[in-house]
């Protein structure tokens, strides 16, 4: 589709789109890398040129505008060009969770109607299972990187570099609506089918500008600018992620991509090239900080923004020690997704250590242009004392406006103009705290009790490496609440339910947690289950834990 022809007196319509965001890089920073693993290393004017030979590779398999093209790949350069040139040719990037049940990843690609599959070598066994009940998906291309290509067991259209190798270096990407769809992605719930979440180049290219200055214009901790070296930690099947490879992009920072997430390769990275900026859940930061490696590694000088689970004091004392900024990301997979970050303000005096580690592990101020409320069960909004509690809205120009396909799910979604998180919290001096999702806490004796709270509380005794709070069912209470603990390996001496208990009975002498709201019960466990983007699997814990 080539540019309209404008009258004379005629402004140009400048459309928010994806395209327009590699103009910035390619004056401020073309020779800027961008580095995957050992494997590879090239420049902005390559990752320009690969994302212009993408899209003839898209074309030439007969991708069309509003065609949705999903990915099945680890965080690499490729999947970057792929976040640029699918979107930019006007068809859907869908990012796949391969985490997912093969019958959950089958709904998905069936139901955003996938065309074109792109698919690493890695994952060929999942797809193989799967590709004969695939209904929509036309065309495979694999992604063998520096391994030879296997021999699929269904057909293929090529491999990636091989095609990209043969493919023209020049493209006409259309001046699309700023409207049209850019990206989708399923979200998993804690009952029913994975619903679908889209967001178009407009909602893409705001919530970019909007995270580029929450994280670079006020003086804070975790500033992420141009001079940093970004290092997502974070599956960029989800929620693109984060949205920090396109502020990355703008910014001309240097790139690194890990590929799969292994500590030792991890934290290689981190060391030889550089790396100042991260982003992760909990359970991966703590990953890296216990690797042997890690005690030999200067890690001062690393930011990390941690987001999918509540940051605990205990994992942000670690981090602090081992010389990492840490601070707190919130959002949701409907968010797009960064809405708060906890850093101290630009006017505010952390006087010591405690008062820092209150700051990081908070949910956060909101970005610019986010509205944060708290509001009771008649969608009455709560006074922001920090102590009236009640579920999170939102509002900001790029959350998520529909689900695909599902209004029933979309009208829960949305009520009186504002999104409804599901989230409960409370705000004090402009800061978020998330005290729970509304389907974990837990409810003893009519009393609320946080299952976050606890989780933070618990983490903060010495032998405790990961711990998880559940209810469990009460004949007296109702319910109860049930702590797992995952113990430190390298924790000396013996400990069990009774010093855990008096661990938390101090927060309860100091007001901070209710007398009832001290759990009785805990269970000490090799492992905590998680879910397919690394979160604590609640939903199991809780059927497992029923009886």
């Amino acid at each position: 589709m080539p540019e309209k022809n404008y009258l004379a007196g005629e402004p140009y319509a400048y459309p928010l789109i994806i395209k327009k965001l590699l103009n910035t890089p390619l004056i401020y920073a073309p020779d800027q890398e961008i580095v995957y693993r050992d494997e590879s290393r090239y420049t902005y004017r390559t990752l320009n040129e690969r994302i212009f030979r993408l899209a003839n590779v898209l074309a030439d398999l007969g991708v069309l505008q509003g065609d949705t093209v999903a990915v099945f790949d680890y965080d690499s350069h490729r999947y970057l060009e792929g976040f640029f040139a699918i979107p930019m040719i006007g068809a859907v990037l869908q990012t796949v969770n391969w985490r997912l049940s093969a019958d959950q990843i089958v709904y998905t690609l069936n139901h955003a109607q996938a065309k074109v599959a792109i698919v690493n070598t890695d994952f060929l066994p999942i797809f193989a299972e799967i590709r004969e009940q695939l209904t929509t998906v036309r065309t495979v291309v694999v992604i063998a990187g520096d391994k030879a290509a296997p021999a699929a067991t269904f057909p293929v259209a090529g491999e990636y570099e091989t095609l990209m190798a043969a493919a023209a270096t020049t493209y006409d990407f259309p001046d699309l609506d700023e409207n049209t769809r850019a990206t989708t992605f399923y979200t998993t719930g804690t009952t029913g089918l994975p619903k679908g979440v889209h967001y178009s180049h407009r909602q893409l290219m705001l919530h970019t500008f909007s995270v580029a200055v929450a994280l670079g214009s006020y003086a804070t901790i975790g500033r992420f600018r141009s001079d940093d070296v970004y290092m997502p930690i974070t599956p960029m099947f989800h929620v693109h992620a984060w949205g920090l490879p396109y502020v990355a992009t703008l910014l001309g920072a240097k790139q690194v991509y890990p590929g799969k997430y292994e500590p030792e390769m991890l934290l290689r990275l981190v060391e030889r090239e550089k790396v100042t900026f991260s982003h992760c859940v909990p359970t991966v930061l703590q990953m890296i900080l216990t690797s042997p490696r890690a005690k030999n590694i200067d890690l001062g000088g690393w930011k990390v923004m941690i987001g999918g689970s509540r940051l605990t004091k205990g994992l942000a004392k670690t981090a602090m020690e081992a010389g990492v900024t840490v601070f707190t990301g919130y959002g949701m997979s409907e968010t797009c997704p960064v809405i708060s970050i906890g850093v101290p303000k630009p006017d505010g005096l952390v006087r010591d250590e405690d008062e820092m580690l209150d700051t990081v592990t908070r949910t956060g101020l909101p970005i610019p242009l986010a509205e944060i409320r708290v509001v009771d069960p008649d969608e009455r909004p709560l006074p922001n004392d920090g102590v009236s509690s009640g579920e999170v809205v939102l509002r900001s120009p790029w959350l998520t406006k529909t689900y695909v396909d599902a209004p029933d799910k979309t009208e829960d979604l949305w009520r009186e103009g504002w999104l409804h998180t599901g989230d409960v919290g409370h705000v004090d001096n402009g800061y978020l705290q998330i005290t729970d999702r509304i389907k974990d806490v837990i409810k003893s004796g009519g009393e609320w009790v946080s299952s976050l709270d606890l989780e933070n509380m618990i983490g903060q005794h010495e032998a405790v490496l990961e711990s998880a709070a559940i209810g469990v069912p009460d004949d007296k209470w109702g319910e109860r609440p049930l702590i797992l603990v995952v113990l430190k390996p390298e924790y000396p001496k013996p400990v069990g339910a009774a010093e855990f208990k008096s661990h938390m009975q101090i927060f309860a002498r100091q007001g901070l947690l209710p007398k009832y709201g001290v759990p009785d019960r805990y269970e000490i466990v090799d492992q905590i289950a998680k879910t397919g983007i690394g979160k604590i699997n609640k939903k199991w814990l809780r059927e497992q834990y029923r009886s």
